[in-house]
């Protein structure tokens, strides 16, 4: 107890951490970097403020704000934190069902639906779960920016225009709207809005690190000015004010609006977090930074908090300015509070410039922005890939397009975590034997395999949602080859077994076991051994059961469980090392025995008729043609042993006439003797169907010999 209530204190405490470690080598880079994200960061967050139906300097505020926190408690040394695109869209689409664009309400709203996203970030971080964000696949994040890229661009063309158009994010109300109205397009600011874009390209085209978006609006201002175009009906973004951040008044919003709000802020946090550390996690595998995914929970969750009490709206990690900053040389997360210090400079100082900025030239800019979402390489990448990931990507897509996108993006994620589920609950599960030399057990399905031991390999987990379908294969596996008795699970790639895989182990363990056969285990990892350990299974299986190496495992079931006789005289293949050196005694006494037998070629018995038949008034003649050393470890009281070498080279020693009934382990050496003697003109002879194996299983007498 109190030691998570220290580990959540150092959540809080991350800056101190950060200035403790501080060099001063760092600063020059990270100054440098801060200026360079700066540029980028004031006409995004305008832009995107715009997306949302907010005043641009709530862009502003929520950059400000959010820089500053998230660099102080967030985990990555690179990853910038603000407005950002499909955000921005989402906020749009949870605002308009409860407010008006451009009333006092909205913009309180817009801040407390970043207070309630907060708290969830934060919530989560302390809980630890961090992980959940694993668990979200890449295509949802494509297919959602994907449709959010379409949305955002279509919503842009009525600023591109200066249509009339009602706010909405559904793409077909938006596409009819601007059907119905287009033939009111604004020429002059249609005419700026294409200019923008022509000169973002061309400036783009000639070099790639000069900040196109900025230069593009100053441009833009100047023209705005220099032709008074805002009174030839081009429209502005207007005065913005010169000061801090002002105290939003998200305490005078009824109780009863949080309720409204918390699906889309359940929404909004998922799209924060999973695309907050899909870049912190991009940056960090060529940096190599060591990431805290909890700690970054707690770094967005405190900068959408206080973006929302300081007049800012909902926010998270920006993909092109997290990599301007990471190649910009940023050394630690102090570049981003460099960035939204010069952003607060800017606008305290010659902010009031930026009332001269046209939408038309800011819908230009967003325009390009949005379609640089879809990313077409990985989109491509997904196609080619995995069906499971297509499907994902499509369905998250088309959702995003066609239903309210805060529905598209829980939709995405639960498909992520369902297609995950049905992934590890049918892991796979194989048969394996040792290749040509020997050396390493592999999967072959071509090779015959041994007809007492199983090999069988698990690439998954042993939880809940698995353990039917390796019980299941296991257990069919038993069925289909009945005369395995024996089974070497190798559990290499199980991480996790929990109480199902432990029952499900038992259960298969038993099953071998009424078979008078049994299971061992090898290549297992220790917390795995801990686990069977604290539950008691490494008990009922036996300690002795646990084998470390293939080799040593497959040589000692080899030479203390298996059987030779068996191998001499029933299998012909030689699936192990330690089979090559055996003789294969197929021709006994100069005579060849068939080994693969026609159902019609023989005559069998089942052990209940079998026990009936001894003790009717006419019992059959028993003959084991087993080996001594199997005989005398357990028979029908009845029978004679006569092993099958002897009784092949001899078969006169059949009472003629009699019912004569043959005997072996599994059956099938006294198949294959009945199958050969019919064949020298015996007559009523059959063989005991499943041998000594069956009639154990129907618990009938035996009679054990002294050895």
């Amino acid at each position: 107890m109190f030691a998570n209530l220290i580990q959540e204190l150092k959540y809080f405490a991350r800056p101190i951490f950060i200035l403790r470690g501080y060099q001063r080598t760092y600063l020059r880079p990270d100054l440098v970097a801060g200026l360079t994200v700066a540029v980028i960061l004031i006409p995004q967050a305008i832009a995107y403020a715009l997306i949302a139906e907010l005043p641009p300097q709530t862009g502003l505020y929520a950059a400000i704000i959010a820089s500053i926190v998230a660099g102080l408690w967030g985990s990555s040394n690179q990853l910038n934190t603000g407005p950002a695109n499909a955000i921005s869209l989402l906020v749009l689409s949870a605002l308009l069902p409860v407010a008006t664009p451009g009333t006092p309400e909205f913009l309180i709203i817009a801040g407390l639906l970043a207070v309630l996203v907060g708290v969830t970030c934060v919530l989560m971080g302390l809980a630890r779960l961090g992980v959940l964000v694993n668990f979200v696949s890449d295509s949802v994040i494509i297919g959602f920016t994907a449709g959010a890229g379409i949305l955002i661009s279509v919503n842009q063309v009525r600023h591109l225009m200066r249509l009339n158009v009602t706010s909405s994010p559904e793409l077909a109300e938006t596409l009819g709207q601007i059907g119905i109205q287009l033939p009111e397009t604004h020429w002059p600011s249609l005419i700026l809005g294409l200019s923008t874009i022509i000169a973002l390209l061309v400036i783009r085209r000639i070099n790639p690190k000069i900040p196109s978006a900025l230069l593009t609006m100053v441009l833009a201002g100047i023209l705005v000015v220099a032709f008074d175009l805002g009174n030839q009906g081009v429209r502005i973004v207007g005065e913005l004010p010169q000061s801090l951040p002002p105290l939003n008044k998200i305490f005078d919003i009824p109780p009863g609006l949080i309720s409204q709000l918390s699906t889309k802020a359940l929404a909004i946090t998922a799209l924060t977090l999973v695309e907050s550390m899909s870049i912190a996690r991009s940056i960090a595998s060529q940096t190599r930074q060591r990431l805290d995914s909890n700690q970054e929970f707690v770094g967005q969750g405190l900068a959408n908090i206080a973006s929302g009490i300081f007049s800012g709206y909902p926010i998270g990690g920006s993909f092109i300015r997290s990599f301007v900053n990471f190649q910009s040389g940023a050394r630690t997360s102090i570049s981003n509070v460099f960035a939204g210090l010069i952003v607060l400079f800017v606008l305290l100082t010659i902010g009031g410039y930026a009332g001269f900025i046209p939408l038309p030239a800011l819908a230009g800019v967003l325009i390009l922005t949005a379609i640089s979402l879809i990313n077409k390489d990985e989109i491509l990448r997904i196609w080619h890939g995995p069906k499971g990931d297509r499907l994902i990507m499509i369905v998250t897509f088309l959702a995003t397009l066609l239903i309210p996108i805060e529905y598209a993006v829980l939709i995405g994620i639960l498909l992520s975590v369902g297609y995950y589920l049905l992934q590890t609950s049918v892991p796979q599960v194989r048969s394996v034997l040792p290749d040509s030399n020997f050396e390493f057990l592999i999967p072959n399905t071509d090779r015959d395999k041994c007809p007492q031991l199983s090999i069988v390999e698990i690439m998954g987990d042993l939880y809940f949602g698995a353990v039917h379908h390796i019980e299941e294969y296991l257990l069919e596996s038993l069925k289909q080859n009945p005369d395995q008795r024996f089974l070497l699970l190798r559990m290499n790639s199980v991480d996790i077994a929990d109480i199902s895989g432990i029952h499900s182990l038992e259960s298969i363990v038993q099953a071998y076991r009424d078979r008078n056969g049994d299971v061992f285990i090898s290549r297992y990892r220790q917390p795995i051994l801990d686990v069977m350990r604290s539950t008691g299974f490494s008990e009922f299986l036996g300690e002795d059961h646990f084998l470390s190496h293939d080799r040593n495992a497959i040589g000692h079931l080899f030479y203390k469980y298996l059987d030779p006789v068996i191998c001499i005289y029933e299998c012909p293949h030689r699936a192990f090392n330690e089979c090559q050196n055996l003789p294969k005694r197929f021709d006994i006494a100069g005579m060849n025995v068939p080994t693969k037998i026609s159902p019609c070629d023989v005559e069998y018995i089942e052990a209940n008729i079998l026990w009936k038949a001894l003790h009717s008034q006419f019992p059959p003649y028993l003959i084991d043609v087993r080996e001594p050393r199997e005989f005398s470890q357990g028979h029908i009281p009845q029978a004679q042993l006569i092993p099958l070498p002897a009784l092949i080279s001899d078969p006169s020693q059949l009472t003629s006439g009699q019912q004569t009934v043959l005997i072996c382990r599994s059956g099938r050496r006294s198949e294959r003797a009945v199958c050969f003697l019919k064949r020298k003109g015996v007559k009523s002879i059959a063989a005991l169907r499943g041998g000594m194996i069956a009639w154990e299983a129907h618990n009938l007498l035996e009679a054990i010999d002294d050895i």
